[in-house]
């Protein structure tokens, strides 16, 4: 992977073989709202410049022919698997998985969690898109069971996301969390948030639901794409925006 595109990559302790990264929003050519490196073909910035933005991360991956699985994301919980031969037709869906080489695991976001997991032998990667919704809905497990591995074998990695101090949130969605498990509970304070409503932690909403499934190694979290302007989109706070891509792959 070359350095000169600003990415950020995991600390995690996933082998040599996997590559894993979500990219920032500098580096590429979309001019204002969307500058610079929006990856997303959906947020009506020019299609030239959304092509040019994904050629210019592809070569920058470092990969033999990169392959990308960008999913049409719709907020839900179907999880696809990804493969050279079905590329091009993904269905709606939140997550992917892949066990062939160079087949990238793709997922936009602008504040929603991005989720990558990989197992320990660098032989099978997915990545979820986890905003409130989907990860309420249960997006992470599924990916999981989809992935049909043992889950101590797994490790998982929480991208760049709305932080605990910027995502405020109703009632009905602290209550979905709680109908779920109590214990979601600890992740929502009143504390910095208007009257009847609660501030949440994503990050920690989604280990919860990570750790419930059985993994253990759970690394990331705590970039917080609303407060960072200089480097990363926010839907909440500027409306019309670009996107962000968190990718997973291995060789």
């Amino acid at each position: 992977m070359n350095s000169d595109l600003p990415l950020i990559a995991p600390a995690w302790p996933a082998p040599a073989s996997v590559q894993a990264f979500s990219s920032t929003r500098q580096g590429g050519v979309s001019a204002t709202p969307w500058d610079q490196l929006n990856l997303g073909d959906h947020v009506n910035d020019r299609p030239q410049h959304v092509a040019a933005n994904r050629q210019r991360l592809a070569d920058y991956i470092g990969l033999p022919a990169p392959r990308f699985a960008w999913l049409n994301q719709v907020h839900g919980t179907v999880v696809v698997e990804a493969t050279a031969q079905n590329l091009g037709q993904l269905l709606p869906a939140d997550a992917s998985y892949t066990r062939e080489p160079s087949v990238v695991c793709a997922i936009l976001t602008a504040d929603c969690l991005p989720v990558v997991l990989c197992n320990y032998q660098g032989t099978i990667v997915g990545a979820a898109h986890a905003g409130w919704r989907s990860l309420c809905g249960g997006v992470l497990e599924n990916l999981i069971t989809a992935m049909a591995e043992p889950v101590e074998n797994l490790m998982a990695w929480l991208g760049p996301a709305i932080g605990p101090d910027q995502f405020e949130v109703g009632p009905e969605v602290r209550q979905a969390f709680i109908n779920h498990g109590p214990q979601a509970v600890t992740a929502f304070t009143s504390q910095g948030s208007r009257s009847g409503h609660y501030m949440a932690d994503i990050y920690q909403l989604a280990k919860q639901r990570l750790q419930q499934a059985g993994v253990s190694s759970i690394d990331g979290g705590g970039l917080c794409t609303v407060s960072d302007s200089q480097r990363f989109y926010s839907y909440r706070r500027d409306g019309q925006t670009g996107r962000m891509a968190t990718l997973i792959a291995f060789h």
